[in-house]
């Protein structure tokens, strides 16, 4: 029996089917470790091939090549710390969701995740098997009770490890960032601590994949249920943990990284989701337009933190109908940014396509139609400058637009990716004022603000047509916002919106742009997820619904 041990906590950023590079991640944070006196170093879920790996697993070569690399790492513990480590593992004719200890120069225990999510942007059903529920596993004099990720949402798994004699839990996971997800997690984490008594180590991965971040923020409680260790979020890091055995149980010791506030934990949210989308698939940097608007202001800002400002190009398009003001705020926000700024004046593009058109439309009058010409001529202006020099195309569309249709196909949509696409426009506007004030460390871009206050006060407008402003057409936004927040997130009817507070004739005419644009956000670009509903995996509508036609 041992009286102490010194956990290393690798909170690591791998990427997904990159089995040699994450391997390489993991070497260099156990070396690491070992230079601390870890006797064991703790990885996240799947951490080996990077999660999630969706029908990755169904190739037999990526799970042989996850084989190979697990028995090299297995290997190498014949010295030095041991590892615990996530990884795809077959099981005579299954597949699993598997923790492997690595120590003494073998796989010295194999846990199977027991319970399989399968909601919102989770289909491990669809890829894996469940394992029985796991007993603990020995590990030099100490009984550790591992249980992977979803895992520890549940009682069963960690009573039945308490019952079994564990006497810490450890809990290896790949959980994506929601806004107030931390708490919830933190929650369940003391559940189980106060059911069974014992501390608990979750350990969880950062960085960006595809539309999911994940944001660390690793921690450590203790049998008491109070927080032990903290991990800084959104940053790799390995952390060491020393433990010490008392009568009443393991007592840990470690560092505690302060707490960042909501909308700091949002904003760097929307900052890693870019810089690993952008990075992880080899893009030079990104091109948007830069319209003196809020959301080209604050996806600028995203930009130029996440990857440096030498790595955003910024174009202004004017039509006739663009304001002297909005010419004025896209140049400031350039600079205070530090972008490059380009000019290209879209009137020539208007001018042939309506005379092209003009014998089609002979006799109708100017409308919708010639509008979406206009935000079709930026699109493939954006697009003709990626194309030539390889920046992907930034869109810049939010939450709020995006789930009444107000955006244009192969226009304002178009883009290989969609920073603020599950922002509502009420938090662009909080972020957009807390960006002004504050720069989160790790970020690239200026200290300082990043946008004239005038963007932030001004009424916001696509500047289609004179005079044009977005509550001609749409609800005000705290109004709207808080009504698809009630349709999305809590999938309430129109009768338990109107009792809330809202005009029923409002209430049905957003319901039904809210159905009707499925089609368009069907054909959007990617973007980082920060709800609980984003548009996507976690919202399966179908496109052709007589339903909306019944509200």
């Amino acid at each position: 029996m041992s009286d102490s041990l010194t956990l290393a906590l690798a909170q690591i950023n791998p990427v997904v089917g990159d089995v040699a590079g994450n391997l390489g991640l993991i070497r260099a944070a156990r070396t690491l470790a070992a230079e601390q006196g870890a006797d064991l170093v703790v990885f996240g879920e799947l951490t080996l091939c990077g999660y999630p790996p969706e029908d990755l697993v169904l190739k037999g070569a990526f799970l042989d090549a996850c084989e190979a690399a697990v028995n090299e790492l297995a290997a190498e513990t014949e010295t030095g710390p041991a590892v615990l480590i996530g990884a795809p593992w077959r099981v005579k004719d299954k597949l699993h969701n598997a923790a492997l200890l690595l120590d003494h120069g073998r796989i010295a225990a194999t846990r199977l995740k027991h319970h399989l999510p399968n909601y919102g942007v989770f289909d491990e059903v669809r890829v894996f098997q469940p394992g029985p529920a796991p007993g603990p596993v020995s590990f030099r004099g100490v009984r550790l009770g591992i249980m992977i990720c979803e895992d520890m949402w549940y009682q069963d798994v960690a009573e039945t490890l308490g019952e079994s004699g564990a006497e810490i839990l450890v809990v290896p996971n790949g959980s994506p960032f929601e806004m107030d997800k931390p708490t919830k997690r933190l929650d369940h984490a003391r559940g189980r601590v106060e059911e069974t008594g014992l501390p608990l180590v979750y350990v969880n991965q950062v960085g960006g994949q595809d539309e999911l971040v994940f944001d660390g923020a690793s921690f450590v409680l203790g049998g008491d249920g109070k927080t032990a260790v903290t991990v800084a979020p959104w940053r790799s890091e390995v952390v060491i943990t020393r433990w010490t055995r008392e009568p009443t149980g393991w007592r840990c010791e470690g560092p505690k990284a302060p707490p960042v506030s909501r909308l700091e934990g949002v904003y760097q949210a929307l900052v890693t989701g870019l810089r690993d989308y952008v990075g992880k698939n080899g893009f030079p940097g990104v091109v948007l337009g830069l319209s003196g608007g809020i959301d080209s202001a604050i996806c600028a800002a995203i930009a130029a933190d996440a990857l440096g400002p030498d790595k955003v190009w910024c174009v202004m398009m004017p039509s006739p109908y663009t304001s002297d003001e909005s010419l004025e705020d896209a140049a400031e926000c350039a600079r205070l940014l530090g972008v490059r700024l380009d000019t290209v004046n879209i009137g020539p593009a208007m001018g042939a396509f309506e005379a092209m058109l003009a014998p089609l439309f002979e006799g109708k009058a100017p409308d919708i139609t010639e509008e979406n010409l206009q935000s079709r001529s930026r699109g493939l202006t954006l697009m003709g400058i990626s194309n030539k020099f390889g920046p992907m195309v930034l869109s810049t569309g939010n939450k709020s637009e995006m789930s009444c249709g107000y955006a244009t196909l192969y226009g304002d949509m178009c883009g290989g990716y969609a920073v603020l696409k599950d922002v509502y426009k009420t938090t662009v506007f909080a972020l957009s004022s807390w960006r002004n004030g504050h720069r989160p460390p790790g970020c690239l871009g200026p200290e300082g603000r990043v946008m004239p206050d005038r963007v932030i006060a001004k009424p916001p407008s696509a500047e289609l047509k004179p005079d044009q402003k977005d509550q001609d057409t749409l609800p005000p936004y705290d109004e709207l916002d808080a009504m698809l927040e009630a349709m999305i997130e809590e999938e309430k009817s129109v009768a338990e919106i109107v009792a809330a507070g809202f005009d029923e004739a409002v209430v049905r005419r957003v319901w039904r742009m809210l159905d009707r644009a499925e089609y368009k956000r069907r054909q959007a670009p990617p973007g980082v997820k920060i709800s609980s509903r984003s548009f996507g995996k976690d919202r399966r509508y179908p496109i052709t619904n007589a339903f909306t036609a019944l509200i």
